[in-house]
């Protein structure tokens, strides 16, 4: 964890560096003699400093089958940097980290804080060895210590856009990649927007293309039995071996055989998606504007981390028998249901979001933001969304906005909770995301706009500054909280 971390500053590092050295170069090169008076794209260099942080809680873990901790937390510090080439183009980039510690995917092993997993470790994930002392104790509502319990995600994207003369033809392109412990991903996209009628109205469309691979990592269980299969339980370099395992009666039994599971032949998730949107201004004090996306998924589209277990098949556990009764309850401190097989999903997904939004003035003080979006894929799930701000200026400086989101959506074909799935489906998830559930989320932001950026940092006057926070509550006991905040400084000329 602290490796990564620290490559991961090591590459903010460099970026701060390369934009250091690019902006005298950039910034000297803005003043053109020929063509001084045309109206500049961006007028200085501009960089954002973002931070958020969000933390959740809930019951439903997919790594433990639908049933367990969700408790997880995540601090998400990003860099974004606008660079003006001369009057006509702008080079956007932006480097994030994302460190998170999450309970549920801890329990890739269960196992890791008790029993086998004093005698070391495979490859962070998987503990070999005789077992020795007491045996391994597990449960979904405790976090392991596993390796997979935290991990930092780090992006960096670089955008390019031009501008036409007279500005109302805008195209870019953008390239970008993220890394994380079992996961990385390549992206890369093209934009154009025209804009006529007196830039009244606005025409704009997208394409992006990711490129993305996992690093599988499985259920502990799972793979130990893909390991050695029949020998599992007592092969000497086994994880298990020793190791009492009990059925749903507590009778110590050599049972266990999750032959349902298979390797992967394939690690790749790849994504386009393409957009379209049109934006009018329909009176003085009325905008609008609609949108939609096609997005097609294919290759690896479910988490090899996430089990499932079969209602029609039996039951098998390590830890303590006495508590047999009590596996769902927040009590169960040293029990673990071990899986029949992983998350299996199709290997293509088709997504039509279609959405619009309404902006309208009612004075100088006040403005009426709304957000429709409708969304339906062919894995079943259907969606609704309302989302309704209102921003009060109280003066040129300073801004207020409450903001309320409503969503719900119905479940995907494949989603059943906790050990309800049969054996004999081709695909099967209890992932609560792909649930019919209803959330509401509200919260507020403050912003403010320095007119002549008169707050200095070194050679940036800072021009905005925002702070949001908003509390998301679902209805299948998901509760979140989230703050960020955002400023905004440009470089004095």
């Amino acid at each position: 964890m602290v490796e990564k971390l620290e490559e991961a500053v090591g590459v903010i590092r460099q970026f701060l560096l390369l934009v250091a050295c690019a902006v005298p170069v950039l910034v000297s090169a803005q003043v053109d003699s020929l063509t001084q008076f045309k109206k500049k794209v961006l007028d200085a260099v501009e960089v954002d400093v973002l931070m958020s942080y969000y933390q959740q809680e809930g019951i439903h873990a997919a790594v433990t089958g639908g049933l367990g901790n969700e408790y997880l937390t995540d601090y998400s510090p990003s860099i974004v940097v606008r660079m003006p080439v001369k009057e006509d183009a702008i080079i956007t980039a932006d480097v994030g980290l994302s460190a998170y510690t999450s309970a549920s995917s801890s329990n890739g092993n269960p196992f890791n804080r008790t029993g086998a997993s004093n005698t070391g470790e495979d490859g962070e994930n998987y503990p070999r060895g005789s077992q020795g002392g007491s045996p391994p104790q597990g449960s979904p509502w405790i976090a392991s210590t596993g390796a997979s319990r935290k991990d930092v995600l780090t992006t960096v994207n670089i955008g390019y856009q031009k501008a036409s003369d007279d500005r109302n033809h805008y195209w870019g392109v953008n390239l970008g990649g993220s890394l994380e412990y079992d996961y990385e991903s390549f992206n890369a996209g093209v934009s154009y927007a025209q804009l006529w009628n007196e830039k009244n109205t606005e025409l704009s469309l997208k394409g992006q293309v990711y490129l993305d691979r996992w690093k599988p990592i499985i259920p502990t269980e799972l793979h130990e039995y893909e390991s050695f299969q029949e020998t599992f339980l007592y092969n000497k370099q086994s994880y298990f071996r020793g190791v009492s395992i009990i059925d749903n009666q507590g009778n110590s039994v050599a049972a266990y055989r999750p032959d349902r599971f298979e390797s992967y032949t394939s690690v790749h998730r790849n994504s386009f998606a393409v957009s379209i949107g049109l934006s009018q201004v329909l009176s003085p004090k009325l905008q609008g504007a609609i949108f939609a996306d096609i997005v097609r998924q294919e290759g690896l589209l479910s988490n090899p981390l996430q089990r499932v277990y079969f209602e029609d098949r039996s039951d098998y556990y390590v830890g303590n028998f006495r508590t047999l009764g009590n596996y769902d309850s927040t009590d169960n401190t040293d029990l673990f249901h071990l899986a029949d097989d992983v998350e299996r999903l199709p290997t293509s997904r088709l997504k039509t979001p279609l959405g619009m939004r309404l902006n309208y003035y009612l004075n100088e003080y006040v403005v009426l933001r709304s957000y429709l979006r409708y969304y339906r894929d062919d894995w079943g799930v259907k969606s609704n969304t309302l989302q309704i701000e209102l921003p009060i200026r109280f003066n040129l400086a300073w801004k207020f906005v409450p903001i309320y989101r409503y969503y719900n959506q119905t479940a995907a074909t494949y989603f059943a909770p906790y050990n309800s799935h049969l054996s004999s489906s081709d695909f099967y998830t209890s992932d609560y995301d792909l649930a019919q559930f209803n959330s509401h989320q509200w919260g507020f932001s403050i912003g403010y706009r320095s007119v002549f950026s008169a707050l200095k940092f070194l050679d940036f006057g800072l021009k905005a500054a925002q702070m949001r926070a908003q509390v998301y509550n679902r209805s299948d006991g998901l509760s979140a909280f989230v703050v960020s905040t955002a400023f905004q400084f440009v470089l004095d000329q």
